[in-house]
């Protein structure tokens, strides 16, 4: 009744807290909760609302700052909040707290604060270890200490001071609601978060409302933002269980944003919802499995257990389509009054730093503030800067921040890196590409590339391969045949580059980590293999996996042919590109290309366009991001003809053979298969890059099921 409703309003009013950072919604805070509760009958507490003008994130011991008489109430207002903040119990807190990853650039490195307060660095000269170390201190241990700078973001450190809030050394029960960023549920680096998170709660429960609008599987969000988000509510109903993981459960709220909110208004209880239990590891995802065999096969970084980052240059004007654009740049640079902002600084690369070079000499490079404005232009090298798409680089080690020098001590006239995304969620399209390049940080689609490049080889010298001890030898006794390296990988690629893959294992494929699946039928591997190999001679441009009889580098020709060349006069430049499908005719500026099939031009890579993307990267106006006044540096004369030819027909002949390497997996599902169980595992040391030669056995990979040999490269 309503003296119900007036003593529950007044009760309310006594007991909720809030924290606001900025005092225009503190102050739209404070009035709505007053009229709120002055409707409801309630009688107000008699400081007033509960609601402080604060920052969460400062230290709970932190003195407040000496105010003016003119704003004592400010300061009265700081030690209301600490106080909160140090000794009033809560029993639930909930909330939509900010989400930003913090990143300084080198010219505000010093000047911009921190992000994180308490939370991330403690209380200044007492220990000066924040309770978020929590999230970090075992990431070493779980393997994710790569991604750790994913955890520098707001909504984690309000996740952090939540947890400390209603549970730190208290025995009691308590609920954390929040709807934050989604990045935690899946994302590597956040595995001794979602640990914590299930030592603390009894049961949790999230609610994903999607919304990605950057990563590969596109939907609306119910904000104006494009990072996707979910709802999480965790319970604990009493003392705490750490030797017993949360019970976590996941749901999925799809639709439009208006569908979304009308779902929501519709939830009265749990129950209306259809909950999926989660995988029940520590610090495994938030997500939920199925009962597909999907999840009894090895996971693809199990069978090719190192795993690197692409080249990440963190700027754009080291690499171009054209030679010529790069040496006019260099030029650009060394004669520019202002070498640092045409570099365009960071925390990693500086114009007097001193930078090793990447030819294992141990020698370092003259500081690029030092050269003289003749000094010759580093030797470019072409690079996979995306799907399908080589362009060149001066990759030269005071150029690029994170050039890989791992990848570099590895690579050879036999390398071959296959490209995927192995933390993150793979959308339509192959699952998988190739490259005989080192790859680009954003290679596979053109971003979160991070952890997404496997080489074929650890070494030089192709003799050590990125393969667990004990594979091959296990699978040649499976198939009573010799397997080489070669092998495994062809058969891999055949089943991923096929579209049909991600189609079959679309709700799998939401936990990242693509799984193989491999038969246990000798016959069908090898028709697999080979399917591949052809597979990878075409997406290295010819420069691998070479059947007998063919020449390195050269492609067969497919249907696409040039109609109208590209005129190469500079005020011909192609400013813009169009395709009409009526036609099937592909038109560069003045120029035209016939028979490019719809197939062709809409072949994509998670979202990536292929031959979009390789022709904005190309035009007068280039697409993608710039860095530097030197970018503005662009081609004075289209030469790209050939090349567009080449990638009209290496597509053209993936097109033709994407059937077969769907009857393929198909094949493959409905034979017997090697579950994951049965295969050796790889060590610690396997995952990293290329060994010494007292820690991996020589090995013949040289035979191949087919019995040819390659072709000299």
């Amino acid at each position: 009744g309503p003296g119900m409703r007036r003593n529950a309003a007044t009760q309310a009013a006594q007991n909720l807290h809030g924290f606001e950072i900025l005092v225009g919604p503190y102050a739209v805070c404070h009035l709505r909760l007053t009229q709120q509760i002055l409707a409801e009958g309630g009688a107000m507490p008699e400081d007033g609302v509960h609601v402080y003008l604060t920052d969460t994130l400062d230290s709970p011991k932190a003195v407040p700052p000496q105010y003016p008489m003119l704003y004592r109430q400010l300061g009265e207002e700081h030690q209301r909040a600490q106080k909160v903040k140090a000794q009033t119990p809560i029993l639930v807190c909930m909330g939509n707290p900010p989400y930003d990853r913090q990143q300084i650039e080198a010219v505000d490195e010093g000047k911009q604060r921190r992000k994180g307060g308490w939370i991330r660095f403690g209380d200044e000269g007492v220990d000066g270890r924040g309770i978020l170390q929590d999230f970090l201190d075992p990431k070493n241990e779980l393997g994710v200490g790569v991604h750790a700078k994913n955890l520098y973001n707001d909504y984690v450190y309000f996740w952090r001071w939540a947890l400390w809030k209603v549970f730190e050394d208290k025995s009691s029960p308590g609920i954390v609601s929040y709807i934050t960023a989604a990045s935690y549920l899946r994302g590597p680096g956040f595995a001794a978060m979602r640990r914590l998170m299930r030592q603390i709660f009894d049961e949790l429960w999230i609610i994903d409302l999607e919304g990605d609008n950057l990563g590969a599987r596109k939907t609306e969000n119910v904000f104006d933002i494009q990072t996707p988000v979910c709802i999480a509510i965790g319970v604990r109903y009493g003392p705490p269980q750490p030797e017993q993981p949360a019970a976590a459960h996941y749901c999925r709220i799809e639709g439009t944003r208006e569908e979304k909110f009308e779902a929501l208004l519709r939830v009265q209880s749990f129950t209306d919802l259809a909950w999926r239990d989660c995988l029940p590891g520590w610090a495994d995802p938030l997500l939920p499995t199925s009962a597909s065999r999907y999840w009894e096969w090895p996971l693809l970084t199990d069978i090719f257990p190192w795993q690197e980052n692409g080249m990440q240059f963190k700027r754009t004007w080291p690499i171009s389509e054209s030679l010529e654009v790069l040496q006019r740049r260099w030029e650009t640079f060394l004669n520019a009054s202002n070498r640092k902002v045409a570099f365009k600084e960071s925390r990693d690369r500086r114009i007097t730093g001193r930078y090793p070079k990447l030819d294992d000499s141990g020698s370092k490079d003259t500081p690029l503030a030092n050269l003289s404005a003749g000094s010759p232009c580093p030797q470019p090298s072409r690079i996979a800067y995306r799907s399908f798409d080589r362009q060149w680089a001066l990759v030269d080690n005071r150029l690029g921040d994170y050039l890989r020098p791992s990848l570099h001590n590895g690579h050879s006239q036999r390398q071959v890196y296959l490209t995927s995304l192995l933390t993150n969620v793979l959308g339509e399209g192959p699952a998988a590409v190739v490259t005989a390049l080192i790859p680009d940080l954003d290679h596979f689609r053109g971003s979160f590339g991070a952890k997404h490049v496997i080489p074929l080889w650890k070494d030089r010298q192709a003799s050590a391969a990125n393969l667990p001890a004990g594979l091959l030898e296990q699978l040649a006794a499976a198939y009573g045949a010799k397997v080489g390296a070669e092998d495994v990988f062809a058969y891999t690629y055949a089943l991923l580059a096929s579209p049909r893959y991600a189609q079959r294992f679309w709700e799998e494929l939401t936990i990242p980590g693509p799984r193989l699946p491999l038969t246990r039928d000798a016959a069908l591997f090898a028709q697999v293999a080979a399917l591949g190999r052809q597979l990878l001679w075409l997406h290295t441009y010819g420069e691998r996996f070479v059947p007998l009889g063919k020449k390195p580098g050269k492609l067969p020709a497919g249907t696409a042919r040039c109609k109208v060349g590209t005129p190469s006069a500079p005020e011909d430049y192609p400013e813009k590109f169009s395709y009409d499908e009526a036609t099937q005719e592909l038109h560069v500026g003045k120029g035209i290309f016939e028979k490019v099939r719809p197939e062709v031009w809409n072949f994509s890579v998670s979202g990536l366009q292929v031959v979009k993307s390789w022709l904005g990267y190309r035009m007068r106006e280039r697409s993608g991001k710039k860095s530097s006044p030197l970018d503005e540096i662009r081609p004075q004369v289209w030469s790209f003809d050939d090349e567009l030819l080449e990638l009209l027909w290496v597509l053209d002949a993936t097109v033709d053979l994407l059937p077969q390497a769907a009857e393929m997996l198909d094949k493959v599902l409905a034979s017997p298969l090697i579950p994951a169980s049965e295969l050796p595992q790889p060590t610690p040391a396997e995952r990293k890059g290329a060994p010494n030669a007292a820690d991996m056995p020589l090995l013949d990979f040289t035979h191949r099921l087919d019995e040819e040999d390659e072709s000299p490269e």
